[in-house]
């Protein structure tokens, strides 16, 4: 194990046992992604939509920093949704969607990586598994997917969501999928490739092509994954300058 990784798991550890609401995942082993701690610190929002929840890191360390913001949450793995539901027992601010999102309504076969959090609506690439190891597939499910455009009971009433996709290469997709409710969204914090790990995913350029074009400016690139001098992939966040998210996201 790297020195990094063992440091993130202490950081995830220590959070855990020094945040009450973390309590309880804990007993479950689901820990806060503290990674991305410094980025929500620094976004004022009042909605979470967490696009590919796992088994809730992500809402976790939303929740532990702020016991009232609504998150509506998604994910399609059954296996993963369980946790999901296990962690936030008892919490009615959050709430969990058991389907994915994408570009239009249909069924679609998900590809369950033996990390579950590197599963994916697109076949798994070689070079995802060489580049991760222990991420191939072990199996499939028939899933459903549905735009987040017909979901306007859950962004209609917002003005300064924060949204966020980690859904390994099908961002593009539930961002086209979810155009009006751009306009309803202050920041999007998304996962994205450098090179092609799942097939036929879209790359970093053509996600922040489409988000500029929506009015997004790219604001943070962090948590980078480098391989031999490469950066690999990493978490973009993007703000909309007019809704005052640009100023906020800076931490200015």
């Amino acid at each position: 194990m790297s020195k990094a990784i063992a440091l993130l798991r202490l950081r995830k550890l220590l959070h855990s046992v020094l945040h009450r609401k973390c309590w309880r995942a804990f007993g479950l082993g689901v820990f806060p992604s503290v990674e991305h701690r410094v980025v929500l610190e620094n976004c004022d929002f009042d909605l979470l939509i967490d696009v590919g929840a796992n088994s809730g890191q992500f809402a976790l360390m939303v929740r532990s920093g702020n016991s009232s913001v609504p998150i509506v949450s998604f994910e399609p793995i059954a296996s993963e949704a369980k946790k999901f539901q296990d962690v936030f027992r008892g919490d009615s601010m959050t709430e969990l969607r058991v389907f994915a999102l994408g570009e239009k309504t249909e069924t679609r076969t998900i590809h369950i990586s033996r990390r579950a959090d590197s599963s994916s609506l697109l076949p798994i690439g070689d070079l995802q598994i060489e580049i991760f190891p222990s991420t191939e597939e072990v199996g499939t499910e028939e899933v459903s997917v549905v735009t987040l455009n017909d979901l306007e009971e859950i962004w209609g009433g917002s003005s300064r969501a924060f949204l966020k996709i980690d859904v390994q290469g099908f961002e593009l997709s539930v961002l086209r999928g979810g155009n009006r409710a751009l306009k309803n969204c202050a920041f999007v914090y998304v996962e994205c490739s450098e090179v092609a790990l799942y097939d036929g995913q879209a790359l970093s350029g053509e996600v922040s092509e489409y988000l500029r074009d929506a009015g997004f400016h790219l604001v943070q690139r962090c948590n980078e994954t480098v391989v031999n001098g490469g950066l690999v992939q990493a978490d973009y966040l993007y703000s909309r300058a007019d809704n005052g998210g640009e100023k906020l996201a800076r931490g200015s």
